[in-house]
């Protein structure tokens, strides 16, 4: 279990945590308290060094989150809705606790803004480190795959450039290895640690396996007796298929051609196929104009601020695409979008076709288009909003007694 989802924790807390070596079996349960911030805890003055921490990551999270939304969405109000939803959605107790789940939506999410703000190095490197501290952060490599080929195909067909095509796709490439290479020399010190060195007979039976994963598999978990984890991922499961089923029938054409069939005009607007020079970084990145130049000529500065005000105009306003106008507004249908809904939808697949489905509310729980589909739904006050913040509150506590007493609820 050390290894399953990435970064271990350190070898003295985690034999705390997992009571091998420092603690009896009986008192178990009270050390894990400790770290439980839902519970009343006899040792508070040790387990309080971490709620500074806690409370730092989840604010990053808080920003990065309402950063990305106003980014694509253009709706503060969606945004912010957006960002309240995070807060408070169903795995609350994974990064409540001592787990890895707010680092990995850190380190995705900070990656996924500096990779819209044009800081693609900065959006590589916290990839690479999503994918260091989850297995399922080597995902975002199909961020920079996604861009890369959008760019290759418009050097291509607009620009006529074959030459830049080929090194955008090999720029891609080597991006997208180095978002790899953290997590395989993870799994390969974890195979060193545990596999290599032991007599045969000795040796756990997936060392020896060609794929040495826990056992599952396409349809392997589809059993009468794993009906309640199906129950319990469920609800995580229908948003992630609404929140793709309704993008998908806003904008199909997008989907099945994978933006491919998208207009120009649209395209220059997305913020994610911009690259460095997009409109986006016009729109809300400051000038490379001094401090000092703009104190000698005041009338720069008013030019600068009325440039910035109609450009940032310029994308709310509807775009034409294939004879359609789609409104900027509700920007959940534009082409910036669909990477995101993508990637939610392999991900959704996976966890319910082939991994232990009772992990979908925390896999899923850092996908940022359940929470943008989801303030939608708020916005027009129907009883889906009012059914997605009760579902919250209830897995908010039932995972606070489930997780922290060794119950199952993943």
């Amino acid at each position: 279990m050390n290894y399953l989802f990435g970064l271990k924790l350190d070898p003295p807390l985690k034999e705390v945590l997992y009571g091998t070596e420092y603690i009896s079996p009986g008192s178990l349960n009270v050390v894990m308290n400790m770290n439980r911030p839902m519970h009343f805890s006899l040792f508070y003055p040790f387990s309080s060094i971490y709620y500074p921490e806690l409370f730092l990551l989840h604010w990053y999270l808080l920003l990065d989150t309402e950063q990305i939304s106003i980014i694509l969405l253009k709706d503060r109000k969606t945004a912010f809705r957006a960002s309240m939803l995070f807060c408070f959605n169903p795995a609350s107790i994974f990064y409540s606790s001592i787990y890895t789940e707010s680092l990995y939506s850190l380190f995705s999410l900070g990656g996924i803004y500096h990779l819209l703000s044009g800081g693609n190095t900065i959006a590589v490197l916290l990839f690479a480190l999503s994918g260091f501290t989850r297995s399922n952060g080597v995902l975002n490599a199909g961020y920079i795959c996604f861009q890369a080929m959008h760019q290759a195909c418009d050097a291509i067909f607009q620009k006529k450039r074959i030459g830049l095509a080929a090194m955008t796709l090999i720029d891609g490439a080597l991006r997208s290895v180095c978002i790899f290479i953290p997590f395989i020399a993870f799994q390969a010190y974890g195979y060193h640690n545990i596999c290599r060195g032991i007599i045969s007979d000795e040796m756990r039976p997936w060392c020896k396996a060609r794929v040495p994963f826990l056992g599952v598999g396409f349809l392997k978990y589809f059993q009468l007796k794993q009906l309640p984890n199906f129950l319990l991922a469920s609800p995580i499961l229908s948003l992630a298929l609404c929140s793709v089923a309704y993008y998908v029938k806003l904008r199909p054409e997008i989907v099945f051609s994978l933006g491919f069939r998208v207009s120009s005009t649209e395209k220059n607007l997305a913020a994610i196929l911009s690259g460095v020079n997009g409109r986006l970084n016009n729109a809300q990145v400051s000038g490379k104009i001094s401090y000092e130049v703009l104190e000698e000529n005041p009338n720069l500065r008013q030019r600068k601020k009325m440039r910035k005000e109609k450009t940032l105009r310029s994308c709310l306003d509807p775009v034409p695409s294939d004879g359609k106008v789609v409104p900027a507004k509700s920007d959940y249908a534009s082409i910036s979008v669909l990477p995101f809904v993508l990637h939610l939808a392999f991900m959704s697949a996976t966890a319910f076709f082939v991994m232990h489905v009772q992990v979908a509310t925390g896999f899923l729980s850092s996908s940022p288009p359940l929470y943008w589909f989801s303030s939608y739904l708020m916005a027009y006050r129907s009883r889906c909003a009012y059914f997605i913040w009760a579902y919250s509150a209830a897995y908010i506590l039932l995972g606070s007694l489930l997780f922290s007493n060794f119950y199952p609820f993943t």
